[in-house]
């Protein structure tokens, strides 16, 4: 073959390439230990491979990722009961990180459980999600996908609102649309408004809801203008986290119980005393004040390494 053909076919398949680079890294692990010792294991190894194959292989935005780029994300599904053949009632955790400039750090976005996933899969059946017909010709089938794209949506929305202000909005609607057309069927819980007050249904509606616009300013502040500055300005960083907080607190008095609150939180505390423990006095005890309303069960943690 002629050496110049080589090269450009190189060259192209190389574009191509960075053109397709999916946004996730992400490691899905599938546990069956309460499964019945009668089920096969083995369709569940099957199963893991499909869900890391339908993260890692999907196209989730249209924007071009390098390798060094992507979003680096668990998802760990652990099958609770077996509800009828071929029928599973899990639980999911979803953990997701940013890296923080100029540092090692990487500064956790998303750490949640949900723990209301109803689905039906049987080996080997194709893992797809058409975001035009989320219900599928399967219900029960079809909430499996439904529930992880929600979160690949959800993961890429926070990152790009940690980068920009608003930037992850586009995302949050791909989400609510997932919302809006979620499959029914009996058993499958977590979509609708009157499944609880902690779901899927008001973790998005508190990121799209003009209301709470505060949030997104929360999100950007806390990420990019505390955390990613920390390097190179930290007195500066710190008081900009600590408006973020008070922010937060304002937030609360006025929209009390809301879910993103708590889901914003969620094992922060580490962070948080890390970032507060070389602080003034004065920012210790503004510190501990907010956090003693926005983050209560960790209140006692707060006060006693933030003294």
């Amino acid at each position: 073959m002629n050496y110049k053909l080589i090269i450009i076919f190189l060259l192209s398949f190389s574009c191509f390439s960075q053109l397709n680079a999916q946004e996730l890294q992400a490691k899905v692990t599938v546990i069956a230990n309460r499964i019945p010792t009668t089920v096969d294991k083995k369709i569940f190894t099957t199963l893991q491979t499909q869900l890391n194959n339908f993260m890692n292989n999907r196209k989730w935005s249209n924007d071009v990722y390098k390798a060094n780029e992507k979003i680096v994300c668990n998802f760990l599904l652990n099958l609770e009961s077996m509800e009828d053949v071929n029928i599973y009632k899990a639980s999911l955790t979803i953990q997701s990180a940013r890296p923080v400039y100029n540092s090692a750090y990487q500064a956790a976005l998303i750490n949640y459980m949900d723990a209301d996933v109803t689905f039906k899969y049987v080996e080997y059946q194709p893992i797809e999600f058409n975001e035009n017909r989320v219900q599928g010709t399967d219900a029960l089938a079809a909430n499996l996908t439904a529930v992880f794209a929600y979160y690949a949506y959800m993961i890429l929305g926070l990152d790009y609102d940690s980068f920009s202000p608003k930037g992850g909005q586009a995302f949050f609607m791909k989400a609510q649309n997932i919302v809006n057309n979620a499959p029914e069927a009996k058993g499958i819980s977590g979509w609708r408004v009157f499944d609880g007050l902690r779901n899927r249904y008001f973790l998005v509606e508190n990121l799209i809801n003009s209301r709470y616009n505060i949030l997104h300013d929360v999100i950007y502040s806390y990420y990019r203008n505390g955390l990613d500055k920390m390097y190179e300005a930290e007195k500066e960083s710190r008081s900009k986290i600590l408006q973020t907080l008070h922010q937060l607190v304002s937030f609360n008095k006025e929209n009390a119980n809301t879910m993103f609150l708590q889901f914003f939180m969620q094992n922060k505390s580490a962070e948080l005393i890390g970032i507060f423990k070389n602080g003034t006095p004065e920012e210790k005890h503004q510190a501990i004040e907010a956090l003693s309303l926005i983050d209560i069960t960790n209140t006692a943690k707060y006060k006693e390494q933030l003294r």
